[in-house]
């Protein structure tokens, strides 16, 4: 494979992959929770929320995997504090612990079930304005290393 192609093509794998990683997740514990039926409904009513957040996630893990493969083709020791997509995963898992509630009721977390099905569609909005800022904040970084890598490699 062209040298030139691969550096390109990983971040985009890892992208990938997380994405679907993201999604493997939601749907497998919606899954184990409710059954494949609900999944597929539950889906069907907040897909919109949940391919985006997935997607966010995976767009953070591209550029933060490019971005660290151009810090160390640089030799840059320095390390870089990217955002996570936790947010995105906290979102999309608030989705279904509302459905906790069946089989988790003698813990206690009654409480903070209702609470989560009560804001569901907050988070989701949450979880995508986090998406949106992390990868502002990780473009950000990789734009300006680019700019620092052109530099050194003019000089």
């Amino acid at each position: 494979m062209n040298s030139t192609v691969l550096p390109a093509a990983r971040p985009a794998m890892f992208g990938l992959l997380a994405f679907g990683l993201l999604l493997a997740l939601y749907f497998g514990l919606l899954t184990l929770i409710s059954g494949w039926a609900f999944t597929l409904d539950e889906f069907r009513e907040f897909g919109y929320y949940i391919v985006p957040l997935s997607a966010g996630f995976g767009l953070q893990v591209a550029l933060y995997t490019r971005l660290r493969r151009l810090l160390h083709l640089t030799g840059q020791g320095r390390t870089v504090v990217a955002a996570s997509g936790a947010s995105s995963t906290a979102a999309m898992l608030s989705c279904c612990s509302h459905y906790l509630v069946s089989i988790l009721p003698v813990l206690g977390v009654t409480g903070l079930v209702t609470f989560a099905t009560q804001y569901q569609v907050e988070f989701f909005w949450v979880g995508l304005a986090f998406n949106a800022g992390g990868i502002v904040f990780i473009g950000n970084k990789l734009w300006n290393a680019t700019k620092e890598h052109q530099l050194c490699a003019i000089a």
